[in-house]
């Protein structure tokens, strides 16, 4: 199980900490009623830069339900011949390792995260950061807290060639988030 939300202050200023930003793309809402991974997009960063990234699909052996293939374009097609989860997350697991984990709503990403280590036996105790937990404390007077919505006020325009609610170009929006919010804070 994910450690207490991570606090910043405790690390913001150690040039060479590791930090893994990190989105996901699902079958669905919840672990708990079947859903599972789909696509993950993770970016090391250490000393404010990029380093270092992770991305892929996974099969799961399950259907990719229409409406939500509608949210983020991935298709059974798709994800055909591509690994198996025990196949990816191993890799996954070690890319992380002790690093402090970033995402955007990361009680929804780690939520199935851990459940997917958990079929492999693999535990997943890194502290985190929720980027949308920080737009709503730090930025109150947004009208809402997407990605997207907190990526344009804090970076301004959206890079070119952003595919939406697809794990990779989350995690580069997330990431822009997270530096951004680092030096507001």
């Amino acid at each position: 199980m994910p450690k207490r939300p991570f606090n910043i202050n405790e690390k913001l200023n150690q040039k060479s900490y590791r930090y893994v930003v990190l989105d996901l793309e699902t079958t669905g809402l919840s672990p708990a009623c079947g859903a599972r991974v789909i696509e993950i997009g993770a970016i090391a960063m250490e000393s404010g830069s990029r380093v270092e990234e992770f991305h892929t699909f996974i099969n799961p052996g399950t259907h990719v339900p229409l409406i939500v293939q509608q949210i983020h374009g991935i298709t059974d097609e798709m994800l055909k011949g591509k690994p198996r989860p025990g196949k990816v997350l191993p890799g996954l697991h070690e890319f992380i390792q002790d690093s402090v984990l970033i995402a955007h709503n990361a009680h929804f990403d780690l939520r199935f995260l851990r459940c997917e280590f958990s079929r492999l036996n693999l535990t997943l105790s890194n502290n985190y950061i929720c980027t949308l937990q920080m737009s709503r404390r730090h930025c109150p007077s947004l009208p809402n807290h997407r990605l997207e919505t907190v990526y344009r006020y804090l970076c301004g325009e959206l890079p070119e060639g952003l595919q939406p609610h697809r794990a990779l170009s989350d995690a580069r929006l997330t990431s822009g988030v997270w530096m951004a919010m680092r030096e507001k804070i």
